[in-house]
Order: C-alpha cells, then structure tokens, then sequence
C-alpha cells in the first residue's frame, strides 16, 4: 500500500503580522489630546500614525476619549506621520521617536474642514497575496505546476519578509515532487511559527515522502489530532504502520484512524485503511465490517474500491 502523495490543498490564511510590521513595533509610545478650533477636547476622533521610510508601514490607530485624550504605544523609533479625523475635519503632525525619549506628548489642534490630513496610506499586502494564492491554486488544479509555483515565487521576491509564502512555495514543491525545495522553503516557515499545525504537517509529510519515517512520526507524536485540518500526514503514518507487519503497530494504526474518523466521519479512505489495519493485527470480524462499509459508502470509482471487494470475498470465504 502506497502512501497518499502530497496535492496541493494548501490556502494559507494570511495573519500578516511578524515581519512585515517588524520595523514598525518598537518599546515607545506617543500620547497626546485632540483639540477643536476653540481649544474644546474632541471626543471619537480617529487617530492613525504610520511612520515615514517604510515600504509596507503598518497603520496604527486609536480613538479619543471624552477628553479628546489618545495613546498609541508600542512604537519604534523614527519619524511618525499622525492624522486625527472626525467629521472631514481634520489635522496632521509629525512626530520624531527615539530611544533616549521612550513617551512624546503631542496636541493636534483641527483646522477648517478638509485641511492637511496626509497620513501614508499602508499598502495591504495580505491582499495581493491571497488573490495570488487562489490564482495558483487554480492552476495547479489544472495540472500548470510550475506556472503555479512562479506565482508563489514572484511573491517571496515581491515581499521577501512574508514567511508564510514560503509554506505555499513548500506546499507546490511538495506537489512538483521536489522534496528537497520543499523541505527548505518549510524550515524558514517554521522558524517563525514553530508550533503552527499546518506547518509542522507538512514537514511531517516531506519528511514520510524523503523516506524519514522515523523523524515523520516524532513530528505527528507531538500534535493533537483533533486540531488537525487536512489528515493526510496521519493517514500516510497509519499506512506506513500498516505495512510495516508488526502487529502492535497496526493496533497503533486502528487506534490512530478511529480518532481521525471521529473527526472526519465522513472520510471514506479511513474505513479502508482502518479495515487493512484490522486485517493487519488479525481482527477480522472488525475488517469485514469497515470493509462492507466503505464499499456501500464509498464512490463506486474510487482507486480503493477493487481491493477492497477483493478483500471482502477472500473474508468471506474464511
């Protein structure tokens, strides 16, 4: 029994946060008072900063208080362009952080309506991307890997320091059968987010595809299986515990595809595999059941469905 080979299935889902805002995230704070043209607090008026230099500034943003009162913290250090707005009345200043000042207070006073309000608009790169993403996914569904793969490519060029590209590239590197790309553009994923699921997933697949069992199953021994999206890493362990013809391990592989049916019920395969793991460990009125299962439930095209009733007879006929 082979094991289930990587497809593209992967549709990250952007939280652009770790280092394309890095630059932006600092230990400083400005605060400061929103006044009208009568020097009268303004109360709900919106506050932005954004600071000048940056290709893909992060836009910070805040509400005064009933005293026309604000803070923005967490600030790095740098010249910050601030815009307080309310009603299309509105005023900008700007403000230069450094280490040696870790809080600044500032008063922005409103002029006439319309006046200067010039805070840098902050280009959204999860955008961009996920539009890109679903492109590739598209393409890739058509069979056009490597025009799929250059999408991802173009991207990690484009914005270099969005790590969560480099799963996507993994992900098509997976698909194109170049284990070793794959492996590569992972690692620098995971070493951002070294506990994210579908990362860790997808090493562990590599890993079973590179012929690193071993180190495959250590991954998948430390994840929770009910937290799992896509089961595939876990259902290649349990083939690989199938084939492998000891005993134990095909208990272990029924023990691990009954939790993964328990969260995927309507999973067709699992019966399958779950009946070749009974069969494995020798129970096989357990077999035949999972087996007649999946040959009522299953579609009647599906790759499994030839062994299984080949199966099923030389059960019968015990």
């Amino acid at each position: 029994m082979k094991l289930l080979r990587i497809t593209v299935a992967l549709a990250v889902a952007l939280t652009l946060t770790a280092e394309v805002t890095a630059q932006s995230r600092g230990k400083l704070r400005i605060t400061g008072t929103v006044l009208n043209e009568a020097g009268q607090p303004v109360e709900g008026a919106d506050v932005r900063a954004a600071k000048k230099g940056e290709a893909q500034p992060e836009m910070r943003s805040t509400k005064t208080n009933k005293q026309g009162e604000w803070t923005l913290a967490g600030l790095a250090a740098g010249e910050w362009v601030v815009e307080a707005m309310k009603d299309g009345v509105g005023a900008t200043v700007t403000e230069t952080l450094t280490e040696a000042v870790p809080s600044k207070t500032i008063t922005i006073t409103f002029g006439k309506p319309g006046a200067a309000a010039a805070v840098p608009a902050a280009p959204d790169p999860a955008t961009e991307i996920t539009a890109a993403d679903a492109q590739a996914i598209k393409l890739a569904q058509e069979g056009k890997l490597a025009e799929a793969r250059k999408i991802y490519e173009d991207l990690l060029v484009k914005f270099p320091t969005v790590y969560q590209i480099n799963a996507m590239l993994s992900q098509m590197y997976a698909a194109e059968n170049n284990i070793a790309k794959g492996m590569e553009h992972v690692k620098i994923a995971l070493e951002k987010e070294p506990t994210n699921v579908d990362y860790l997933l997808l090493h562990a697949e590599l890993l079973m595809e590179s012929g690193d069992k071993a180190a495959a199953q250590k991954i998948l021994d430390t994840l929770d299986v009910t937290k799992v999206k896509n089961p595939r890493a876990f259902m290649n362990s349990a083939i690989h515990k199938i084939n492998s013809g000891d005993k134990a391990q095909a208990e272990q592989a029924v023990e691990l595809l009954t939790k993964l049916l328990a969260q995927f019920p309507n999973d067709h395969l699992m019966l399958y595999l779950r009946g070749r793991a009974y069969i494995a460990g020798m129970k096989l009125v357990e077999a035949k059941a999972d087996l007649e299962k999946f040959v009522a439930s299953a579609p009647a095209m599906s790759p499994q469905m030839a062994d299984a009733k080949k199966l099923l007879d030389q059960l019968n006929k015990k």
